[in-house]
């Protein structure tokens, strides 16, 4: 969506103050929402001021507004999408946390090949959910973030072990599964990448170990599933 549809950030309200018990008070988690849907952004709102321990301080619908906002609020939580316009959820949390190296930042995403996931927790999220989550899953996800915890659920670490346990493609070994992807033959891919037809299936037989896989198609559907390739 355009930027320029609504505002890249929601003024913060004064902090409110909740009672967690007789003679104690507690401040609300304040949150950050970056996402360049506005559907998105308008259900997550409703859905945490609803929560009478959270409440949302700012806005983004882009990942510079939302190191702006991240700048400007200093939440406790940012929600992040991990695909959003001028910089991608990955480029923004990296910047945040050269700002902040302890900010609590939760990647909320459609997203899931384990290369999605794995960059993302390098560059330094807290938290990686679907959006399809069920509504108290993000909720406990907020509340554990905020208390320290990292937060990723079990089926999204399999996949990021599954991922990283594989023996890493060579760059040409990705130049010919990129090319595989493009329906290309093998004296296609040989013509491309000017090697032979030999070492094209050279090649194609390294990625099938690799990718534990037993045809062209089936490797094609993983390296698209892992993040290797687009199609």
């Amino acid at each position: 969506m355009n930027s320029s549809e609504m505002p890249a950030t929601r003024p913060a309200a004064q902090p409110e103050l909740m009672h967690a018990a007789p003679g104690e008070a507690k401040a609300k988690i304040r949150v950050l929402i970056a996402d360049d849907h506005v559907t998105v952004r308008e259900g997550l709102v409703a859905m945490i001021g609803r929560q009478p321990d959270m409440e949302v301080v700012a806005e983004a619908a882009d990942g510079r507004a939302a190191v702006s906002a991240w700048l400007a609020h200093q939440p406790d939580v940012c929600l992040l999408d991990l695909r959003m316009p001028i910089l991608d959820g990955v480029a923004t949390i990296g910047e945040i946390r050269q700002l902040a190296p302890a900010a609590r930042i939760i990647v909320l995403t459609t997203f899931d090949t384990d290369s999605d996931i794995a960059n993302a927790i390098k560059a330094g999220a807290r938290g990686y959910l679907l959006k399809d989550s069920q509504r108290e899953e993000l909720l406990d996800c907020i509340r554990r973030v905020n208390g320290g915890e990292t937060c990723i659920p079990p089926a999204l670490v399999a996949k990021l072990a599954a991922g990283i346990s594989n023996e890493a493609l060579t760059g040409r070994e990705l130049d010919v599964l990129s090319l595989l992807a493009r329906g290309k033959s093998n004296k296609e891919i040989g013509a491309n990448l000017y090697i032979s037809e030999t070492t094209v299936k050279s090649h194609l037989r390294s990625i099938f170990t690799k990718l534990n896989v037993l045809s062209r198609t089936e490797a094609i559907t993983v390296a698209s599933r892992r993040g290797l390739v687009k199609i």
